[in-house]
This record gives C-alpha cells, sequence and structure tokens, in this order.
C-alpha cells in the first residue's frame, strides 16, 4: 500500500501523524515479538510528546508538615532529616524531545536494550535545538552499542536526520541527496578488526509509493527485519483509514 501524507488534509483529518506513529509502534512490536523475536527478546513500544520532567516543586507554595505520630511506647516519632540543595549556578534551556519508539531488549542476562526504532516526528525536525536533541540520543544509543532504525516520513518539516547524525558521527559516506526528506535508515555499531565501525543502511521514502524493509541487528549477527510496509498498512486498516 503506498504511504499517505498524515500531515495535512485531507488524511490529516481521518488518521493524524500522533495517532499513526502511537499505533504504528505498537504494530511494529507485535509484529517483532509474535513473528521474529524469541523467547530470549522482547519488543516494548514507548511514546511520549512534550518534556517528561518533574514540575519545580519550589514555584508551588508548601504544605505544612503533618505532625509527628505517636510512637507505641508513648514517644513522638521524629521525621527523617531533609536535605537542601545549594542554589544552582544557572539554569539552562534544555530540549526533551519526543519519543514514539519501540525498544527491543534482551531477557538472557536481566533487560539489556539492544535495539531501538525510532518514528520522527515533527517536533523532532522543528528546530535546530530539537533537530539536535534527537541526534544526540541516536548517537548515545550507538555508542552504547544499540542498533538503530529510523523512519521518517514527516511531510510538513524539511531536514534530513539520517544526515544530520552522520555529520555528528563524522562519519564519510552514507548521507542522503539533500533534497530527500522523507527516508528509513537503519544503523548497526560493530567491532572489527580491533576497530569501532557502524553499518548504515538507507532508503528514500515518498508519498504514494510503499515503505521499505529494514535490518534491525539484536546481537553479533543475528538482525531481524522491522516491515514498515506490512505494519503501516496493518495500523491503517486498523484505524479504518483502508478497508
Amino acid at each position: 500500500m503506498p504511504l499517505f501524507d498524515h500531515f495535512r488534509p485531507p488524511v490529516e483529518n481521518d488518521l493524524p501523524w500522533d495517532s499513526l506513529h502511537s499505533g504504528w509502534a505498537s504494530q511494529i512490536a507485535v509484529v517483532l515479538n509474535q513473528r521474529w523475536l524469541t523467547r530470549d527478546f522482547i519488543a516494548l513500544e514507548h511514546t511520549h510528546v512534550g518534556p517528561h520532567v518533574e514540575i519545580d516543586v519550589g514555584t508551588f507554595e508548601r504544605p505544612v508538615p503533618p505532625v509527628p505520630p505517636s510512637t507505641s511506647n508513648g514517644g513522638v516519632a521524629t521525621l527523617p532529616e531533609v536535605y537542601a540543595p545549594p542554589r544552582a549556578l544557572t539554569a539552562i534551556p534544555a530540549v526533551f524531545p519526543d519519543r514514539f519508539e519501540v525498544r527491543v531488549f534482551s531477557r538472557q542476562y536481566g533487560r539489556q536494550l539492544v535495539g531501538a526504532i525510532e518514528l520522527v516526528s515533527p517536533g523532532n525536525k522543528d528546530r535546530e535545538e530539537e533537530r539536535q536533541a534527537f541526534v544526540a540520543k541516536c548517537a548515545n544509543y550507538l555508542h552504547q552499542g544499540v542498533s538503530v532504525v529510523v523512519i521518517d516520513v514527516v511531510t510538513n518539516r524539511r531536514g534530513n536526520l539520517h544526515n544530520d547524525l552522520l555529520d555528528f558521527l563524522n562519519a564519510p559516506a552514507g548521507r542522503l541527496p539533500e533534497e530527500v526528506y522523507l527516508y528509513a535508515a537503519a544503523y548497526r555499531p560493530v567491532l572489527r578488526e580491533q576497530k569501532p565501525q557502524i553499518d548504515v543502511w538507507a532508503e528514500r521514502c515518498s508519498v504514494a509509493t510503499a515503505l521499505p524493509t529494514m535490518p534491525l541487528r539484536l546481537t553479533g549477527d543475528l538482525f531481524v527485519p522491522v516491515e514498515l510496509e506490512a505494519t503501516y498498512t496493518e495500523t491503517c486498516r486498523q484505524r479504518r483509514l483502508i478497508a
């Protein structure tokens, strides 16, 4: 099934991008778990839009602490000592990128992250600092030895986060043409002859064409396919965009 434009009418009215991304991440996880992953692995979707941090409680009026209850022997229980940090040197601006991703964990030795599938949101491509935050997140995964797949079908923002990631990694090759802003890419960190390398796959995408299948490395030379076309089609079907 050809890719629709979920960022503009009329499709935006029937299946907007945030609902697509949330459902698509879930469908990718379902297919991986049911078809490709052994019981040694588990795929879990993780979606969140906007900041996911605690609010500074200092901006609100603190409640009056309760009176300590009496102990069983008639004494008064004491509250634990409260630590107050020193005043911060400064407060700097921060960006907390949208997250529409599937994380794949190995369950052989606890729960170890081995793969991440990232669905790019408009917010990830909106401003320079947001693009940098997304690139830094992907690079951090790769530096930890975690394989990454990036899917970008955002039509209302230009820019190519795949090329930005390669620039961040000082990679001399693997770029897509600058005019390409819809794509899918995969990255596999590997050690060859004691030299760290990252294998790169990249495919351009476009509206009205089918989506590619991308490789996701789990451990060693064990790969599973991320079937973008099949999972996208099923997501659209389940949300009644298509019959």
